[in-house]
Order: C-alpha cells, then sequence, then structure tokens
C-alpha cells in the first residue's frame, strides 16, 4: 500500500504541476505589463519549489522500488504473506545495520547498498571466514601457521653472506670464587662461564645457588611460575660430563638462566601468565631454548608473563620490584627482569611489543637489550603482533654475547633472518657521532664524550602523529588472530584484567581490514621519515618514553636500557631506608646496528659500577622492615591489588604490553 500511496501522490503532483503550467500561460495576455512581470517572477519561485519537491518525491519512490527487489530478492524462496511487510522489515533492517557501519566509519552508503552489502557479506564472505577459522584458528597462541605478511626492518639492503661471523668474546683471567653464595649470584654471567671454564665450581653448584635463591624470594616477589628442577639437575649434570671430557661448549656453558613463560618448553607448563592457560603443556622447543641448549646452559626456572603478556598481573598476583618490594612492576617481563635484578638468575629472556622488555628493565635497574626485530626466531613462542626476543643481563657484554648465541634464522619463523650485525667488542667508539635527546641522563653523554664520543645535541624529526594509534590498533587485530578462538568461547570473560586485553580485542574485532592496511602504510611513511631523519650513528634518550617506545617498535629499532643511578623511594620511612627507585636510559642504534648500541653501553659500564648495584631485598634497612608474604597479601587486599581492576597505588602510567 505505500508503494502505491507514493506513485498516486507523485502523479498527482506531477498533472498538477502541468495544469499550473498551461492555466498560467493562459492567462499573461490579459494582465498588464508591470502586474505580468510581478506574476511572472512569483510563478518562476513557485515552479522552481514545486520542481524541486516533485524531483525528491520520484525519487524517493525509485529508491522504495529498489529496496523493494532487494527485499523480494533477499527473501528467496522463503513465503511471506505480505512482501511489502517484507521490505519494511528489510528498511528497518537497514537502519540497523546502518548504526553498525559507523562503528567502521562507513556510515555513507544508502539503504540499498547497505542491504546489498548484507547479502553479500552472509552469502560469500562468512563462508570464507568460517573456513579460513577453521584451517588455522582452531588453537590460540598463533603457535603454528604464522601469516605471510612479514615485517622487514632492513634499512641498508645488506644481506647476510653465508653463516652470520660470531663475535669475538672476551676472555677474563684472574678471577676468583667468592666464599659467599650470595656474591657468587651477583656474578655476571662472563665471570661465572671463568669460574666453570677454570673448574673452580660445577655447574651443579651454580644450579643449586640458583635454584634456591629461585625458591627464597619468590614468595615475596611473585616472579616465577615453575621452578624446572628435575631438568636443570640434568642440563647442569651433562654440562659437568662435557667439560670433564675436555669439550667446552663457550661462555654459557652450565650457566642457569629463565625464561618468560610464553616460552615452549617440552615436559614444563607454559602458562603465559594466564588462568585459562595454567596448566597448559606445550611438547614443543622453542627454537630460543634450543639455542640455548645447544650453549651449554641450564634452565631453571619459567619466570612470570603477565597474563598474555600483558603488564605483571598474572593468576597468581603481580610481580614486585626487588628494589621496592612494594611496588609493582610495569610490563609483561616482568619476572625475567626482577629475578636478574634479584640474583635470582645470572640472566633469562623476554620479549617485547611495546615496553616489555625496557620497562620492566628500567624498574629493576638492569641491563637488557631489545634487539632488531628479527634477529632472534620466535617459534615456540606465543605471539601477540610483531614481538620480539631479547636478554636481561647483569651487563651490556652479556647481552652482546647471549645475543650472539640466540640469534640467527629460524627456519620455521618467516620473520627471523640471519641479519649482519658486526662485533660490538671490536667497534671503535671513537670514530662514531651520538646524538642525544632533551630526557636523556647526562652523566652517560658526559662519560661517552670523555671517552673519545663525538657528542652532538639530536632531535629524531617525523611528522606521523598518530604513532601511539597505529602501534596499538595493528597489535590489537594482530592479537585477536591469535586468539579469535580465546574470545569466541567466552574466555575473555574469566581474564584475570578485565580492563586489558578484553575490550581492546572486543574493539580490533570492529577494525576494517581497510583501516588495518591504512595503518600498515602509515607505518611505511613513519619509518621513511624516521630512516631520513637519523643522521647520528645513535642516540641516547629516556628508555620508557611511551611515544619512543611505540615508534621503536613500529621501526624496528634496537635499543639497550642501561643503568644509570638511583633516586629517593616516593613516600619513605620515617628514618633511614635502603629502597631505591632506579634510574636509567636507553641507547638507541639504526635496525641492525645493535653492535653500535652494545659497544656504547659496554664503554660507559666499563668506568661506572651502577649495574653492579645489588636491591636491598635481604636488608630494607634499620628503620625498614621487609613484610611477610601475608602481610604483603593483606595490603594488597585492603589497598593496593584491587580485583576490580587491579588498580596501581603505586604509580598511575602507562601499562604497556
Amino acid at each position: 500500500m505505500l508503494l502505491l500511496k507514493m506513485t498516486r501522490t507523485c502523479f498527482v503532483m506531477t498533472a498538477l504541476f502541468l495544469f499550473l503550467s498551461v492555466y498560467s500561460a493562459s492567462l499573461w495576455p490579459l494582465l498588464p505589463s508591470k502586474q505580468l512581470a510581478q506574476q511572472h517572477h512569483l510563478l518562476n519561485a513557485s515552479y522552481t519549489k514545486m520542481v524541486h519537491t516533485n524531483k525528491r518525491f520520484w525519487e524517493m519512490l525509485c529508491q522504495k522500488v529498489r529496496v523493494y527487489s532487494q527485499a523480494v530478492m533477499y527473501s528467496g524462496k522463503h513465503n511471506h504473506n505480505d512482501p511489502v511487510e517484507c521490505c519494511l522489515g528489510k528498511i528497518k533492517d537497514a537502519s540497523q545495520l546502518r548504526q553498525a557501519f559507523k562503528l567502521l566509519d562507513a556510515d555513507f552508503f544508502n539503504d540499498s547498498k547497505i542491504l546489498e552489502m548484507a547479502k553479500g557479506a552472509k552469502e560469500l564472505n562468512i563462508p570464507i571466514y568460517r573456513a579460513n577459522r577453521k584451517l588455522v584458528a582452531r588453537e590460540n597462541g598463533g603457535l603454528h601457521d604464522p601469516s605471510v605478511l612479514v615485517f622487514n626492518p632492513e634499512w641498508t639492503g645488506e644481506e647476510a653472506q653465508g653463516a652470520p661471523k660470531r663475535f669475538s668474546c672476551p676472555t677474563l683471567s684472574g678471577i676468583q670464587k667468592p666464599e659467599r653464595d650470595e656474591d657468587i649470584a651477583f656474578m655476571n654471567v662472563l665471570e661465572l662461564g671463568h669460574l666453570i671454564q677454570t673448574k673452580q665450581i660445577t655447574s651443579q653448584e651454580l644450579t643449586r645457588i640458583f635454584l634456591h635463591r629461585l625458591k627464597k624470594y619468590n614468595h615475596v616477589l611473585e616472579s616465577v611460575v615453575s621452578v624446572t628442577e628435575e631438568l636443570a639437575y640434568d642440563q647442569a649434570k651433562r654440562a659437568d660430563e662435557l667439560l670433564g671430557q675436555g669439550i667446552y661448549l663457550g661462555p654459557l656453558h652450565g650457566i642457569p638462566y629463565g625464561l618468560k613463560d610464553i616460552i615452549a618448553v617440552p615436559g614444563y607448563k607454559t602458562t603465559w601468565g594466564s588462568e585459562t592457560f595454567k596448566d597448559q603443556v606445550l611438547n614443543m622447543e622453542a627454537w630460543v631454548y634450543k639455542r640455548l641448549k645447544s650453549a651449554g646452559a641450564v634452565l631453571v626456572g619459567k619466570l612470570v608473563t603477565g597474563s598474555l603478556a600483558y603488564d605483571s598481573i598474572w593468576f597468581g598476583g603481580r610481580t614486585r620490584n626487588p628494589w621496592n618490594i612494594e611496588e609493582f612492576i610495569t610490563g609483561s617481563s616482568a619476572g625475567p627482569a626482577a629475578c636478574t635484578s634479584a640474583g635470582m638468575v645470572p640472566f633469562a629472556i623476554g620479549s617485547e611489543t611495546a615496553g616489555s622488555i625496557t620497562y620492566p628493565a628500567a624498574r629493576c635497574g638492569v641491563t637488557a637489550l631489545r634487539p632488531t626485530f628479527g634477529t632472534v626466531g620466535r617459534t615456540g613462542v606465543m605471539s601477540i603482533s610483531e614481538s620480539l626476543l631479547g636478554p636481561f643481563c647483569r651487563t651490556a657484554a652479556d647481552c652482546a654475547f647471549i645475543l650472539d648465541v640466540i640469534r640467527g634464522k629460524d627456519p620455521d619463523d618467516l620473520s627471523s633472518k640471519d641479519i649482519t650485525l658486526h662485533d660490538p667488542f671490536s667497534v671503535d667508539i671513537t670514530k662514531l657521532t651520538v646524538g642525544y635527546l632533551e630526557d636523556a641522563e647526562m652523566e652517560v653523554v658526559q662519560v661517552l664524550q670523555l671517552m673519545g664520543v663525538n657528542v652532538v645535541q639530536f632531535k629524531l624529526n617525523y611528522t606521523v602523529d598518530s604513532v601511539q594509534g597505529i602501534l596499538n590498533l595493528m597489535m590489537d587485530v594482530d592479537m585477536l588472530a591469535h586468539f579469535d578462538e580465546w574470545q569466541r568461547s567466552g574466555q575473555d570473560d574469566v581474564y584475570e584484567a578485565q580492563d586489558k586485553w578484553p575490550p581492546e580485542l572486543r574493539r580490533a574485532r570492529i577494525v576494517p581490514a581497510v583501516d588495518y592496511l591504512q595503518a600498515q602504510r602509515a607505518r611505511g611513511k613513519l619509518i621513511q621519515e624516521v630512516r631520513g631523519n637519523f643522521t647520528v650513528d645513535a642516540f641516547i634518550g629516556n628508555a620508557t618514553d611511551w611515544e619512543r617506545v611505540c615508534m621503536g617498535n613500529l621501526v624496528g629499532m634496537p635499543v639497550i636500557v642501561v643503568p644509570t643511578g638511583f633516586k629517593s623511594i616516593s613516600d619513605p620511612p620515617p628514618a633511614n631506608s635502603r629502597r631505591r627507585t632506579t634510574i636509567t636510559t636507553g641507547i638507541y642504534a639504526p635496525p641492525q646496528h645493535d653492535h653500535i648500541a652494545l659497544a656504547l653501553a659496554m664503554a660507559y659500564q666499563s668506568v661506572t659500577d651502577h649495574h653492579k648495584q645489588r636491591p636491598p631485598i635481604d636488608d630494607l634497612g634499620p628503620d625498614d622492615s621487609i613484610p611477610s608474604h601475608s602481610e604483603l597479601c593483606t595490603h594488597q587486599d585492603n589497598s593496593v591489588f584491587k580485583k576490580q581492576g587491579f588498580q596501581d597505588a603505586v604509580e598511575l602510567e602507562i601499562l604497556e604490553l
């Protein structure tokens, strides 16, 4: 009936328009000239208005006819009593769909096109979506079937020729075994390696020391998921046997270490820090674990990751800072940072997508390297987005030769490659020009200048003003692709921190593919601008500046976090306390120039001792006490560790991955 009424109205208006045109024209010869001019002006205005009105009615009629046709086609073989009611229903659906299209910033389509798109999506797109999910998305974590869209951070076009040349690791002499286990626990990896190589200590003895410390301090720091005691003693025994046979595998021979618990090790749980996956055992060896095992290293623990690699909240609690145990760590590689800082392991492997190496290292006052993207293979590692792996250590030299062990082409990781890195132990720093930003720690600048480095003021300019938005959008979409089933099955409802991944990944569900690719194009523009303005060999600046964290990860830029000092904690006890807030800085280099950042950091640490300081985990001071585990839990329940949002009462800052 509606279409009939509209059709009748349009014909009546058209007939009236024609009648008035003929009638008024017949009267014009009878009017005086002045009145004729006035009447002509009035009629022109009336005709114009009537023409526009009539045109609108005809357009509306044609639109309704098209929608009616779409509705009839859409209804297919269904028997509807009233096709017009079907049409009205479809118009209503189009109105509802338009609201959804606003969320996609695509509400510029008319009703006919919206219905056409809905029909096409139902008949063509959705079957493809479901087939693809069935093929590759049944398992969470992105452990299999990686995307073939691979980011390449390379700037120079330089390709490695054959197997990469290994670094010339320095040899030590005159290192003697300390009497106390405490002192042994805070020796760096090169020193411990010398003790093992010279048979002053066995790997089994060293393993016992670190297993004891993992168990002793974990109840306070909440930094360990699994102690791999049986595996550790087996690997330590094997290392001692090889050495007894005259076989020495290198600086990591018999050295204990820890892995962030997103890295798979057969026979042990890989929980990803999540209640949902806390009993998960992945019977696969991560590439990085294989590399370390082949170098003779001894795995003593799976260390805390924030749940699904987000911040430091995990199913067992929240990891604390050894330098200030009332303070939580920020960043998902919380376990590797805390355990290295507290002397629970000599080194650990963490990961970063957006600050998960730099933030925890800065908070805990340890040296850590975020290498060039693609340097270290990621097979067997839970995937978020373009994440990467890097070491937490006591020194930059330790970071250098651990990187040398774990780098190289992983055949099952399309993003990894044999990146050409020069030997950081052979870099002549006096030939380098190093910039420093406004937020650089000037002690580092001054020390390097005294050592012959050409230092200049510097600012890395680029015009892309949506760096944080680009990273967040891309990361969330990539993460959702790896945890599609997790969201569809409602497991996000029991996630540890409801204000973190769950809402982010729900938003990611409605990111159009077109806009994801536009974000990648914007990223390409950022890379071009950063490359064009990176006019120094390296630069020094704050390692936890959020804009810089996002920019560095989007570009694939390496950075090493270096401890540079301490300051008093906020709201200290009335008298003395040894708790401190650590001060760090970052040394940044272009992609594939990790050796430059490492060489500069090694030079700085060769004449300073900030990296040698130990956190007051056993003695907070004469007027400060260590809370018991029950006191910490009570304090958490009452003021800090609220389960409704897990708000950090110590410091409100961006909680990165």
